[in-house]
């Protein structure tokens, strides 16, 4: 991951986009007050380039918990779609180089580990369905566990109008028809604040 101090005025806009998100959104953070979100992120500001990232890449960071005993504030991707700057990538490094014939840019693992940040599981995908209605036109990866992908798997999931998602196995599944898309979370990756 690429250690990038914004400018004050990166900063500012980005703090003000990630105010009005998070305003506009409280149902996603019942009872957390964003004075105390934007102290923990001045605090940090060398980790504020993973949100940028993921701002200018298109997504839509917001907050989605609070550790308590951590005092870390997760925030995970929550543009209703799959942002447009993260799409047709393939799963992995693995499935990258496996590609023969129109080979996608790069792979959703290693864009995510540059900027700093990581795939929701199976769970916490789960979790975002329950906040709003997500990836209605397009599909997501998701981190896919170890055992799966020894099988030449990776998972994804396809959400359908009727707010339910279905996680889906591929074998040998390098890129969705369309174009595979990610959301990711940011954990114990530089967009959670201890």
């Amino acid at each position: 991951m690429a250690n990038v101090t914004l400018s004050k005025k990166q900063r500012e806009d980005l703090l003000r986009a990630l105010r009005a998100r998070f305003e506009k959104n409280m149902n996603r953070h019942k009872g957390l007050a964003w004075a105390q979100v934007e102290v923990r992120l001045e605090a940090h500001a060398e980790k504020l380039w993973s949100l940028s990232e993921m701002e200018r890449t298109g997504g839509e960071p917001d907050v989605i918990a609070h550790g308590k005993k951590t005092g870390e504030y997760i925030f995970y991707d929550c543009s209703e779609e799959s942002p447009k700057g993260r799409r047709s990538l393939c799963y992995d490094r693995e499935a990258l180089e496996s590609r023969k014939e129109k080979k996608p840019k790069d792979n959703a693992m290693d864009v995510a580990a540059a900027m700093g940040i990581e795939l929701l599981t199976e769970e916490q995908y789960r979790e975002v369905q329950k906040l709003g209605v997500f990836d209605t036109t397009t599909s997501s990866w998701v981190k896919t566990p170890s055992a799966i992908r020894k099988l030449a798997a990776r998972c994804f999931v396809i959400a359908a109008t009727t707010r339910s998602s279905s996680i889906t196995t591929a074998p040998n599944l390098t890129t969705l028809p369309g174009g595979s898309v990610v959301r990711y979370a940011g954990s114990a990756s530089p967009c959670a604040f201890r």
